[in-house]
């Protein structure tokens, strides 16, 4: 299994979640969502690339597509897209708690 059929597989839930999000009209703010993408985004490409080239681990070359960004293949951003697009997604989705008050 290629990493992009492992990434399809997540992304493919994080879709049906944001999708959900959207047909409930409780989706988070996609402006707020973008910004922290390009944050998220912005730092795997800086953290990613330092601890390959650290050689702290690698990729099978059989299984990443061969496109990089640096030395990081861009396979592993997929994972960093799926978490910003799902938080915030299922925080809208889950039904907000009650506070306790303190005594």
């Amino acid at each position: 299994m290629t990493y992009w059929a492992l990434n399809a597989v997540f992304l493919a839930i994080v879709v049906l979640v944001a999708s959900a999000a959207l047909v409930s009209r409780r989706s988070p703010r996609w402006g707020a969502v973008a910004l922290a993408g390009v944050a998220v985004l912005l730092l795997t490409a800086v953290f990613d690339n330092v601890m390959i080239a650290a050689d702290l681990f690698t990729y099978n070359p059989e299984r990443i597509s061969g496109a990089f960004l640096g030395v990081a293949p861009l396979e592993d951003f997929a994972y960093a897209i799926a978490a910003v697009v799902l938080l915030p997604s299922l925080w809208h989705l889950l039904p907000p708690t009650s506070r306790r008050e303190s005594r």
